[in-house]
């Protein structure tokens, strides 16, 4: 038996690059996971999980998520917000739908699921806590062209992490952030027309933004779970909350003109 047999981890955008690798860590480590996406159920979730196949970006879905998570268990020690939507266009091409789709799943998902959320997380108030983790961008801190919506909802995230932290705190229920820079996710390769990683085949323009870090690589979608995990865990970020942890290979930490 581990520390963390029986905890429980409830993770949305469970599907994608990170989403998965967030599963496995978790699983791996002994935790029940689960899963949301608006994708079907993927082969490998673990079987002792949930599933639940649903849109965040629409209120009564979330309403409906929960409703399926209380059924399933009467608590919760984790959450990670990790479903995202991105849209790259320039701001004068954006629509208000376009703009609102990303902030509704970006940004007000995770206010209206940390409401649902609280009373399950709460209960483990009595026994060192719980902890939510939302899954920002290095947008939120530097971005580019062509990706407005995006890195505004991703800001935004960073100031409703800041506030859940302080109204969450009584309940002992921490709330960071991590960052993620430059990650080998199916996102990412779509995003990966935008032009700011050159021309050439997928695998040239990978190389491209490899260079651009200090590292001279792109990130793996395990290191930012396991960053993930971290957060999560109690034992070993007892003392975070309200925090923005940037994993980006060192990207931001070079002058654009250097």
């Amino acid at each position: 038996m581990t520390a963390n047999e029986n905890r429980i981890l409830l993770i949305t955008g469970a599907a994608g690059g990170i989403g998965r690798a967030t599963v496995d860590v978790f699983t791996k480590n002994g935790w029940k996971v689960i899963g949301v996406d608006r994708q079907a159920k993927y082969e490998g979730f673990p079987d002792e999980g949930m599933y639940i196949q649903a849109d965040i970006s629409l209120p009564e879905q979330i309403e409906s998520i929960y409703t399926q998570v209380s059924a399933f268990t009467d608590r919760l020690d984790a959450v990670v917000n990790n479903a995202a939507v991105q849209i790259a266009k320039p701001i004068l091409e954006t629509t208000a739908e376009e703009w609102d789709l990303v902030m509704a799943s970006n940004l007000r998902s995770v206010f209206l699921g940390a409401k649902l959320a609280h009373p399950l997380l709460a209960k483990q108030a009595h026994c060192g806590g719980a902890a939510i983790v939302n899954v920002s961008s290095v947008h939120a801190v530097a971005t580019s062209a062509d990706i407005a919506a995006y890195a505004a909802s991703k800001g935004g995230l960073l100031a409703l992490t800041r506030a859940m932290a302080i109204e969450f705190a009584p309940d002992e229920v921490r709330v960071n952030a991590i960052l993620p820079g430059a990650v080998d996710t199916p996102m990412l390769r779509a995003g990966l027309s935008r032009g700011h990683a050159g021309d050439g085949t997928i695998l040239d323009r990978l190389e491209n933004l490899a260079r651009k870090t200090v590292n001279g690589r792109v990130g793996q979608p395990e290191e930012i779970a396991r960053s993930i995990y971290f957060l999560a865990d109690n034992q070993q970020s007892s003392f975070m909350t309200g925090q923005a942890i940037i994993v980006d290979g060192g990207a931001t930490a070079r002058l654009s003109t250097e």
